[in-house]
Parts: C-alpha cells; sequence; structure tokens
C-alpha cells in the first residue's frame, strides 16, 4: 500500500510462495480481518496456518512494513497501522501534492497496461486472491467506506500481478493519492447504494475477463472506470 520500496538494484522478484503469503497476509489487514491496532499472529503460527517456512513469513511481515501496513516491536510482535478510513492526508508527500488531475492523468497511463501485463502474469493464486476480494466487494449494500477500501485492494492485487516492482510502487502512491479527502467527499456524495450495485457488476466482468486472460475486454473496463472517475470529479467542481 503506502510508503512502497523498491528492492535494490538487480535484487530478484520474491518468488512464488513468499507473494503467496504477502497477498494473503495484506488482504486480510485491508479487508479488515486483521483490524488496525490489532496484533498479528505470531510467526510461527503464521507459519503454520500458511504451510510455509518461519523465515518465509518473516520476509513477507518485511514487506508489509515497508509498505507501512504493519509495525514491528521487539518483544512484542507485529501490529496493524494499514488505515481503512484512509484519513484527510496521504502518507506520501508526493500523493500530498497530487491533485485531481494529476491523479486521473497517472492512472490513466498506468490501469490499461497494468491490467494487460497482470493478466499475462497473473498464477492462478493471484486470481484466485482476486477472487475473494471480489466476493467481499459483492456483499457490500451500502457502505461506502468498506466498498472503497476493498475496491482498492483489488486494484493493488492487480498491480502486483504484473510481477513488475517499479510499477507496483507506483501504483503505490496512486493508492495513496487515492485516499485524499477529495475523493472521499466525492464518494460520500456520490457512491450510493444504486451506484455500488453498478460498480459491483462492472467489477465482476473484469475478474471473468482477467479469469479468462481477455486482455481486450478487462483494459476496455479499465478505461470506462477512468472516464466515470473524471465524470464525477467534475460534478465536484
Amino acid at each position: 500500500m503506502s510508503n512502497a520500496t523498491l528492492p535494490p538494484a538487480g535484487a530478484s522478484l520474491p518468488g512464488a510462495t513468499l507473494r503467496y503469503v504477502i497477498e494473503t497476509l495484506s488482504t486480510r489487514i485491508a479487508t479488515q480481518e486483521y483490524a488496525t491496532e490489532e496484533r498479528l499472529p505470531s510467526e510461527r503460527q503464521l507459519a503454520q496456518e500458511l504451510g510455509v517456512a518461519r523465515n518465509t513469513v518473516r520476509e513477507a511481515l518485511d514487506q508489509l512494513e515497508a509498505r507501512g501496513m504493519i509495525r514491528r516491536r521487539a518483544g512484542s510482535g507485529s501490529f496493524v497501522t494499514y488505515d481503512p478510513e484512509g484519513g484527510s492526508e496521504a502518507l506520501s508527500p508526493v500523493a500530498a501534492d497530487t491533485g485531481p488531475l494529476h491523479l486521473q492523468v497517472m492512472r490513466g497511463i498506468l490501469e490499461p497496461e497494468m491490467v494487460r501485463l497482470a493478466i499475462v502474469n497473473m498464477a492462478p493464486r493471484q486470481i484466485e486472491a482476486l477472487s475473494k476480494v471480489l466476493s467481499k466487494m459483492e456483499a457490500v449494500q451500502a457502505d461506502a467506506t468498506a466498498f472503497v477500501r476493498l475496491e482498492e485492494e483489488f486494484h493493488r492485487l492487480i498491480a502486483e500481478g504484473t510481477g513488475n516492482p517499479l510499477l507496483i510502487a507506483c501504483y503505490n502512491l496512486v493508492l495513496d493519492a487515492r485516499r485524499q479527502s477529495f475523493r472521499a467527499a466525492m464518494y460520500r456524495r456520490h457512491l450510493t447504494p444504486s451506484r455500488i450495485a453498478i460498480y459491483q457488476r462492472g467489477y465482476n466482468g473484469l475478474f471473468n475477463a482477467i479469469a479468462a486472460r481477455d486482455i481486450e475486454e478487462a483494459s476496455e473496463f479499465m478505461k470506462l472506470a477512468l472516464v466515470e472517475d473524471q465524470r464525477l470529479l467534475l460534478q465536484e467542481d
């Protein structure tokens, strides 16, 4: 999420097992299965539950801390710091200086190509993680904050599905900028239950396109979603 860091030059991408642990834990945090300020299970417990080595869990926690999702306290464990409400201020100075138009331009550059790369590179396990977030999105009826939080997680998983650490870091900044107060106000005004239902159908179509490896259909959804967001922003002016 926020405050993502890039691996050192020449570093290899995380292995499939490490990615699985990162995606599983980050999804649980983003969907509030692990609530803000809650202490995570111990490394040993997580390793047993996920069927991986403890050092893999430790590496995943390092990654989540670098993203600003958790804070590790010596002798006490790991605690969730991710704020599902988004807060009124972006965590990154770059995101804080990003205006609505800048955000839309950057999304227009990244998101269509992001979904194309994700379709090419996503493993079945990553598509399954996307499916779980979609199921949570479809269960939301009127809670705009919860829906936006899950929408962000859906997009973040697509970014991670590209396997490109630089693109992931750039999109983490986009997500950070999306949490600014102007977007929160926009969604409170416009994200009605009927609009949530429309978006749910759209995300279901996007997921089906990703699962079917249909690049054209998925890219078209991303473009239409950007147009809709632009329309809502113009209504706020």
